[in-house]
């Protein structure tokens, strides 16, 4: 679901990364680890075509996100890619229904559809459907994101911090939920994390460091 070859980039000066490599199958969960300013989250940014890399390929389902532009972008992101942000980013004002509904609505998914998905999605992860998004609970509004991610279906599913802002029970709620989709909707998870615990429920964990990444000491064990 993600093929990463030979990624380079420059920030400031710094080489933030050197001929870095990265494989993500279907079905798997990877947990990449690291110090703040390593170029976790940036990383990702490479992976939806946010930032352009000085060299390397980055492809999602097949397709070198570095080569495309505009629209053609967009919609290959909206298709393939879901994206869980550490502050989940919902519109506090719309219910959770409609904040999942929105992203099949804007990639072209008919609103009866979208809607039934945004339920079903919902149902599944255990969010009430009633109220505003401002309503729920952190550990609420992050499940709410996820089903948002997984809307349209994704190939590969993204995860950056998604556990920092919340308590210790919701932590693992979350974590419960973020590993069980690569099983349960055959995607791949790529998810950046400070937290050791989460990052060693993944299939695999790595570390980035010196441009690099390299097997975390703490590599996980796909437990669930």
């Amino acid at each position: 679901m993600l093929r990463i070859k030979g990624l380079s980039y420059d920030v400031g000066g710094r080489e933030l990364f050197t001929t870095l490599d990265l494989d993500v199958r279907a079905g798997e969960s990877v947990a990449i680890t690291g110090p703040s300013g390593s170029g976790k989250s940036t990383l990702l940014s490479c992976v939806l075509g946010l930032v352009r890399p000085a060299g390397g390929t980055v492809e999602v389902a097949g397709t070198d996100v570095t080569r495309l532009r505009g629209a053609a972008l967009a919609r290959h992101r909206s298709s393939k890619i879901g994206m869980v942000f550490q502050f989940g980013e919902l519109l506090p004002e719309l219910s959770p229904v409609d904040n999942v509904a929105l992203a099949a609505l804007l990639a072209g998914v008919p609103k009866d559809t979208a809607y039934r998905r945004a339920h079903e999605l919902l149902e599944e992860l255990g969010v009430p459907l009633t109220g505003a998004s401002e309503q729920l609970s952190g550990g609420e509004r992050q499940r709410t994101a996820v089903a948002r991610a997984l809307i349209n279906s994704p190939a590969l599913l993204l995860a950056d911090e998604p556990t920092g802002a919340l308590d210790a029970v919701a932590r693992e709620r979350v974590a419960d939920v973020l590993f069980a989709m690569p099983g349960r909707h055959d995607c791949g998870l790529l998810l950046v994390t400070h937290d050791p615990a989460v990052a060693a429920r993944a299939d695999r964990v790595l570390a980035l460091g010196d441009g690099t990444l390299s097997k975390a000491d703490d590599a996980g064990t796909g437990a669930r």
